[in-house]
């Protein structure tokens, strides 16, 4: 199956389970203008097993639901984010969780987290769902932001996975679809044991994956570092202030040092900017 077809099919499975851009549940009449709409695009391929499924799912609704995010939410212009949550393997096996949701109060997050952590994957029957297409989670991702039913100061696509692109078509094509139309893609590494010590998956996701202005990747090096660097990398897009044209201007990547804290330890983890 070629690229093309391929893709149209992840976008076929997109519209059967239900991906249309609408805000879910008493928000819904209010419109959803909102700070930042970020799309969390979640591996779910064979490679993610229930150890792994239950930390991106338990990450996600626990970095939701952190005092940290509502305290950015709280002194952000409008108050207000809104979220989709999505997960996707090769481009065949696409499965919405969360529609457009729109993030306001402590009520919000916790209802939006709790429908992550009962739809979510658990990692159960992972060998049939294919490879790892990073490029149809940001083409879908960039629909799902081509069709927000509201008005966002940014747009985020942010993908969490645990291995390079190999299936679909080239990232890069994806990539620079998403970049064109002014959206970021952000992305975290998720911790694996079978990573090639020549070649992070961070350094990859740095420099094939991510773009947009001030685009960047979380690099937790252990699994207890997850929630933490996702509930950071949250809270972080919720607060940027945009430099205009950030990344034509500056398109060479750089690496700093950010500190995560884990438990009463903390540790110097990575994040790359470009």
């Amino acid at each position: 199956m070629g690229s093309c077809t391929k893709l149209a099919t992840a976008l076929v499975v997109m519209s059967a389970v239900g991906f249309e851009a609408r805000a879910s549940g008493p928000e819904e009449a209010q419109g959803l203008d909102v700070d930042v709409a970020v799309v969390f695009a979640v591996d779910f391929s064979s490679s993610i097993d229930p150890a792994t499924a239950d930390l991106q799912r338990n990450g996600h609704a626990a970095a939701l639901t952190s005092p940290q995010i509502l305290k950015a939410l709280s002194s952000s212009l409008r108050g207000c984010i809104a979220i989709s949550y999505f997960e996707w393997a090769s481009p065949q096996s696409i499965k919405s969780v969360l529609p457009w949701t729109r993030i306001c109060r402590p009520q919000d997050a916790e209802a939006a987290a709790d429908i992550i952590s009962r739809g979510g994957d658990t990692g159960i029957g992972r060998r049939i769902r294919g490879g790892t297409s990073i490029s149809s989670a940001i083409a879908v991702g960039t629909l799902l932001l081509d069709r927000f039913p509201g008005h966002a100061e940014r747009k985020v696509i942010d993908i969490s996975g645990n291995g390079e692109n190999n299936d679909g078509m080239p990232v890069q094509q994806a990539r620079t679809t998403a970049i064109g139309k002014g959206y970021t893609i952000n992305a975290i590494a998720v911790p694996s044991g079978d990573e090639n010590p020549d070649r992070p998956l961070a350094t990859y996701f740095a420099e094939e994956v991510i773009g947009g202005d001030q685009a960047f990747v979380m690099a937790p090096k252990e699994p207890s570092d997850y929630t933490t660097a996702l509930r950071r990398k949250l809270v972080t897009e919720i607060s940027f202030r945009l430099a205009p044209n950030s990344y034509q201007q500056d398109r060479q990547p750089r690496m700093i040092a950010a500190k995560v804290t884990s438990g009463a330890r903390e540790k110097s983890r990575k994040v790359i900017l470009p």
